[in-house]
């Protein structure tokens, strides 16, 4: 498995990736704001990672991360910083590009080595106050992320579901690190 440097750049294929709810997703973009949504929805859609690890200003380890989903017409993002706990086990990973979405999430190991992060607490960040999103505001994410030793590549599967309407993001596939930042990833 590989750490991230400074700079880390991946690009693989999401067999199924994005929101059924396609532009209706949109709604919530004045509200969380950009590189949060995905409004499409595809099959074998190509994609790229480009992850920066850094300190927080009190020094605690940060990894920032932008994926980019390149569907048929249109090429969409997201990105998130996730950021070590004090709590052994925990990280917070705030989404989008203003963080207003926080995640508390909870990392454990498959019994076959895959890496697992599920959501504990969903919080809404606005105003300088955290507002906490359960029950049928709630979303549950479960993020999985292996290794195929056949292929030699990495798996990646992430669904985020809500207790009313049912999935509203997913993805899963396979990715391959690279040894230099293509030049589709723009900062």
């Amino acid at each position: 498995m590989r750490t991230p440097t400074a700079l880390d750049s991946a690009e693989g294929v999401f067999t199924v990736a994005g929101s059924r709810f396609g532009r209706l997703g949109a709604l919530a973009l004045p509200l969380v704001g950009p590189r949060m949504l995905v409004t499409r929805f595809g099959h074998d859609v190509p994609f790229s990672l480009r992850s920066r690890a850094g300190r927080t200003p009190a020094g605690r380890a940060t990894l920032d991360t932008t994926r980019e989903f390149r569907f048929p017409g249109a090429t969409q993002f997201i990105s998130d910083r996730l950021t070590v706990s004090v709590v052994p086990g925990l990280v917070r990973n705030l989404l989008g590009a203003r963080g207003r979405v926080e995640l508390i999430e909870e990392c454990s190991v498959t019994a076959d080595g895959a890496l697992r992060m599920r959501t504990r607490r969903i919080a809404l960040r606005l105003w300088g106050r955290r507002f906490a999103l359960r029950g049928i505001l709630g979303i549950s994410v479960d993020l999985e992320d292996g290794w195929d030793e056949a292929h030699g590549r990495r798996t990646i599967e992430m669904r985020a579901r809500n207790p009313l309407v049912g999935t509203i993001l997913e993805y899963r596939g396979w990715y391959r690190h690279v040894d230099h930042e293509p030049a589709i990833l723009r900062p």
